[in-house]
């Protein structure tokens, strides 16, 4: 039976289960009457005016109107909004930005409205209605969620700007908020490896029914944290410490190293029970498995899709079978567009209540300005670009990302993220797609034995060829295999690939055996660089070698630069 708290919020979105009801059983007709409440809307707003919002009935006119663009197309309207101006993309005044990477290297500031916060809040409560239907227990105990900053730092116009993570954390019910295992206030610490052992503490100290979190990679570090930690963070439960001599806190964060610390400590106490039952987990396999630490988890939540479900069938090794997976939906700092109903599957119902959609094949060409589809017009197997509208000043927004329609809820189609709309590498006309090349590493685990951790493939344009660096979860004896079966997978689901490399226009692909934990340091001076961790997705494809990568390589790149057989071990 579920939880008081899980009858609560179950009750409480009612309402909204009903319009989205509705809404999935016509979506045509929901999409037309979101499409006009928005141009009406802001139809006095600088944008609005510029393309004729009073006067434009329809999608039809609407797409005649306003041109697709990027966010460097709408760059110039969101930095008037950090100035302070009023009414540019929105009548409502947005609240806070959300901040993720952009394409130039400037930061994309993505408005949060009022209506924008209470739709993601809302959906959020959706998807857990929809998880509390299948899994009763699924509040019973803690709930696990690491998320980003709120706050971050304020724009010229004194808005503060942050995490879409941390943004969506503040407007979670106080309920809820109370019974995360891990407080907002461990977001704050400045230090990456101070941040997750912290966390690994107060989590480790609780029971946990629910891990909720978008890269399945926060997890697994937070795992190996646990495994590397284990006496320290046994240790601290049971002496009530948080078990870290300094915390520093994230600049601009408002808050102090002190209150932060204060803030962390609040409510510490001794568990000299709890810290027994963790020794005697960790006796077990000899070091603290999460899953093994939780038996009462019922739910991992996270992206199942795309590169990011390498990650996610990792998570066996901590969780095993016995603990379901959903995914949390196709979510980014420019909105929440799915909402999952169901375990083991990376498609998600499109929220046709809140966002306009709008899609053009996969295939067509970067400008589709014709040819687009409505939601009610996709075709089941069938793969799309996606373009968004909401209440956020996204207008014909291309996202760049990829789906796949897996099926229909009522009638309203259940897509399934696939890839970046630029996930590609190019040569010599081969265009090669992250599909391709996940195929390919299907192919090359089964021939070598074991399984890839973590690849990227990197595009050496000079030489007219692919370096292929993977780190392994054990070595292998004979790991040629791996480029050879890699090659010939390519050939097998790339036809230009084969032709090329039959001519002898693409040179055989170079394969790196890179050192345990290669992926994770990678990851750590991309973040220590700039990229945001919470919302930092790995690429598996690279124009070129990083530092990182390249200075681990050493001396096998430079052996492998005149090797015909093009593998090295790293």
């Amino acid at each position: 039976m579920a939880s008081l708290l899980g009858r609560v919020l179950t009750a409480a979105q009612w309402a909204h289960r009903r319009a989205f009801e509705r809404a999935a059983a016509d979506p045509a007709g929901a999409q037309m009457s979101l499409l006009r409440g928005l141009l009406r809307d802001n139809a006095a707003t600088v944008f609005g005016r510029e393309h004729g919002f009073a006067t434009t009935d329809g999608p039809a006119v609407f797409a005649q109107r306003v041109p697709m663009r990027d966010y460097e197309a709408l760059r110039p309207y969101v930095r008037r909004l950090l100035a302070g101006e009023r009414h540019v993309l929105t009548a409502e005044e947005p609240l806070a930005f959300a901040t993720t990477s952009g394409t130039t290297g400037e930061p994309k500031f993505v408005p949060v409205t009022p209506t924008t916060a209470r739709q993601t809040a809302a959906l959020m409560r959706l998807w857990t209605a929809f998880a509390l239907r299948d899994h009763p227990a699924l509040l019973d105990h803690c709930l696990l969620t690491l998320v980003g900053p709120a706050r971050e730092g304020l724009t010229p116009g004194g808005r503060p700007h942050g995490a879409m993570t941390g943004l969506t954390y503040r407007q979670l019910p106080w309920l809820v908020r109370r019974r995360h295992a891990v407080p907002y206030a461990v977001t704050l610490i400045r230090d990456h490896d101070t941040r997750y052992f912290v966390a690994a503490r107060l989590a480790l100290a609780q029971q946990v029914s629910c891990v909720a979190t978008p890269n399945a990679s926060t997890v697994l570090r937070l795992a190996e944290t646990a495994a590397n930690g284990t006496p320290a963070l046994i240790r601290a439960v049971h002496d009530g410490a948080l078990g870290v001599t300094d915390v520093e806190a994230l600049p601009g964060s408002g808050v102090s190293s002190a209150e932060l610390r204060r803030m962390l400590e609040r409510g510490l106490r001794r568990d000299r029970p709890r810290a027994a039952g963790l020794a005697v987990a960790a006796a077990r396999r000899g070091r603290l498995v999460l899953g093994e630490c939780w038996p009462e988890l019922s739910l991992v939540a996270c992206w199942l899709g795309g590169s990011a479900g390498i990650q996610a069938r990792h998570l066996d090794a901590e969780f095993g079978p016995r603990v379901a997976r959903r995914d949390l939906g196709l979510v980014a700092s420019e909105g929440r567009l799915t909402v999952p109903v169901e375990d083991a599957t990376a498609a998600g119902v499109l929220a046709v209540h809140t966002t306009f959609f709008e899609f053009f094949d996969e295939d067509a060409g970067e400008d589709a300005r014709s040819g687009t589809h409505l939601c009610h017009e996709l075709e089941e197997g069938r793969r799309y670009r996606v373009v968004v509208t909401g209440a956020n000043g996204l207008y014909r927004y291309a996202l760049n990302d990829v789906v796949e329609v897996r099926g229909f809820y009522r009638r309203t189609p259940t897509v399934a993220f696939v890839r970046k709309g630029r996930d590609m590498l190019n040569i010599t006309g081969e265009k090669l797609h992250l599909n391709h090349v996940l195929a390919g590493v299907r192919v090359a685990e089964h021939a070598a034995g074991t399984r890839v951790w973590q690849f990227r493939l990197i595009a050496d344009a000079e030489a007219s060829r692919y370096d292929l660096l993977v780190e392994l979860a054990r070595a292998v004896t004979s790991p040629a295999a791996l480029g050879t079966a890699f090659d010939r997978a390519l050939s097998e689901v790339n036809v230009e690939y084969a032709s090329k490399r039959g001519s002898g226009r693409l040179g055989p692909p170079r394969v790196f055996v890179m050192r345990p934990g290669w992926s994770e340091r990678v990851c750590r001076d991309e973040v220590a660089r700039g990229r945001r961790e919470a919302q930092h997705k790995w690429s598996a494809l690279a124009e070129g070698w990083d530092a990182v990568s390249r200075a681990e390589a050493g001396e096998a790149l430079e052996r492998a630069a005149g090797t015909p057989a093009g593998l090295s071990g790293g």
